[in-house]
């Protein structure tokens, strides 16, 4: 079988570009699906193999909702042996017909899954087959192995949490959008700058609601915090300033082809300020229908 798709190029945001997420049970596949959902990929999940190219050919000629050119499916052992068997084949025949198709592995180690559906009492899907926890682990991986074989991309998530599994695939994949990608990250100052970041805004300057009782516990996603600090106008004043600086410089980066950014934005403790700051300016730029995800490192 030849494995000529996985020389797929992702910087080609003019492309139909469709990404295959599939992996361990638990190792988060979800996650990384709703990373690309808020790329603004076409998402569907559990999609049996034989129904790829009708949904390729269905979204990007606009059949369903409007024209998209960024699809991302999730197949996991819910699809069952034959499928897997069926898709090497399937995905070289996209390729063939120009789709610039990207097969992802989410891989994770057996005792982090054994662990994890511990924790969230999930049932695994082949325990429908009367399989102890570690047997249908062995039997998902015996299945899952025609396509690990020919994955693009492995990434094993036994170290990484939600967030920065989220992250991991955004970056990756940010270069198949139209535009600029832009990553709004908060962070505590007494724990050291973000390595990635293009920009980074300082808000220790503004009222700090941790010296708010009430709010202390509280973070910069809650109601009574963003209430706070809406009503502070120096808050008001720093939010306008920094979108129209983002909004002078960040063209430069996109007409130098860069496909992704990074806003880091800091305060004393992470929780407070940056976090409500990195919230308000990812729903600005969504509005404006720009890419923006959030990540808040100390909330982890």
């Amino acid at each position: 079988m030849s494995n000529a798709f996985l020389t797929s190029d992702i910087h080609q945001p003019d492309a139909i570009h469709l990404i295959v997420l599939t992996g361990m049970s638990g190792g988060g596949k979800t996650v990384a699906l709703r990373a690309l959902e808020d790329l603004e990929f076409y998402c569907v999940d559990n999609l049996p193999t034989a129904l790829l190219p009708e949904l390729v050919a269905a979204v990007s000629h606009g059949a369903v909702a409007g024209r998209r050119q960024n699809i991302a499916v999730g197949v996991d052992v819910r699809n069952r042996g034959e499928d897997f068997l069926r898709m090497p084949t399937v995905l070289s025949e996209l390729a063939a017909a120009g789709v610039q198709v990207h097969l992802v592995f989410i891989d994770c180690r057996d005792e982090v899954l054994i662990k994890r559906y511990s924790e969230t009492r999930r049932r695994h899907p082949l325990s429908v087959l009367g399989l102890s926890l570690s047997d249908a682990i062995a039997e998902e991986r015996k299945l899952l192995r025609p396509l690990i074989a020919i994955a693009e991309k492995v990434i094993d998530s036994s170290e990484l949490n939600v967030h920065q599994l989220r992250r991991l695939i955004a970056t990756d994949y940010a270069q198949a959008t139209d535009g600029l990608t832009l990553m709004f990250t908060s962070f505590a100052y007494r724990r050291g700058l973000p390595l990635d970041a293009d920009f980074v805004f300082d808000a220790r300057c503004l009222p700090n609601p941790h010296w708010e009782p009430r709010l202390r516990p509280l973070s910069g996603k809650d109601a009574p915090v963003r209430e706070y600090l809406e009503s502070q106008p120096l808050v008001e004043e720093y939010f306008d300033d920094t979108v129209r600086w983002l909004d002078a410089w960040l063209p430069r980066f996109a007409s130098d082809d860069r496909s992704y950014v990074t806003v880091a934005i800091g305060c004393t403790g992470g929780r407070h300020r940056s976090v409500y700051l990195v919230e308000r300016l990812a729903a600005h730029y969504r509005a404006r229908h720009e890419g923006a995800l959030t990540f808040h490192r100390e909330l982890e």
